[in-house]
């Protein structure tokens, strides 16, 4: 089954998961070897995978254009999970009106590291808005 990735599934991915170096992009501590961002993306939204990928092989998790997540958004979720305790895979809010949106866009800067986290509403539209699918292991 396919669906969208939780906002913790997509962060683990871009960080690169397992293998990480602990960059602040995905794949890098610079920006322009792996995101179009404000400065190269020439204002539009550029072809996957000619930049270089993170370490486990995915391209453009920073920059290029926002991916949807699954998580409702809510803007001190992360810190309440630590609160709590809850720092393994949160499953996000279980409800809301505006869903996460990671990555940042050819639109931004700042935005498109990996931890930089907003949201957007279900119905929201944009040249620099996109998504990366995940597979449910049968």
């Amino acid at each position: 089954m396919y669906r969208l990735p939780t906002e913790a599934e997509w962060e683990f991915a871009a960080r690169g998961g397992i293998f990480s170096n602990g960059y602040s992009y995905a794949g890098s501590k610079n920006l322009r070897q792996v995101g179009w961002y404000l400065e190269n993306g020439q204002h539009q939204t550029n072809t996957v995978g000619l930049l270089q990928p993170n370490e486990l092989g995915l391209y453009d998790m920073s920059g290029n254009v926002w991916e949807w997540c699954q998580d409702w958004w809510n803007y001190e979720y992360y810190e309440q999970c630590h609160q709590q305790g809850v720092v393994h895979n949160p499953k996000g809010p279980e409800l809301g009106k505006v869903r996460v949106v990671r990555g940042g866009s050819w639109r931004y800067t700042f935005e498109s590291g990996v931890s930089y986290r907003y949201g957007n509403i279900p119905s929201g539209c944009s040249y620099d808005l996109g998504l990366r699918l995940s597979r449910t292991a049968l």
